[in-house]
């Protein structure tokens, strides 16, 4: 990435959008001016500002080298948010 800062990875637990599951992904660098975001298990970014064609074509292969693990971790995040 062509940018010094460190860029920063989040992920919502599982949510329903049009009767399947998804897990919405952002990638933030420099505070937030620059971000991306993107929707699991589609792997693809949606929306994104600050990044070049080349980094999100990484991020993207990022998401489809660990969606699985995403989705594991984001259904046991909504596991314990359904309990409170």
């Amino acid at each position: 990435m062509g940018k010094s800062d460190a860029v920063q990875f989040t992920y919502s637990g599982l949510l329903n959008k049009n009767g399947k599951k998804v897990v919405s992904v952002r990638f933030e660098r420099d505070n937030g001016k620059d971000f991306a975001d993107g929707l699991l298990p589609d792997c693809a970014i949606e929306k994104q500002q600050g990044f070049s064609e080349e980094e999100i074509e990484q991020l993207e292969v990022y998401l489809m080298e660990n969606a699985d693990d995403i989705m594991a971790k984001a259904k046991e995040m909504s596991k314990i948010t359904n309990l409170l």
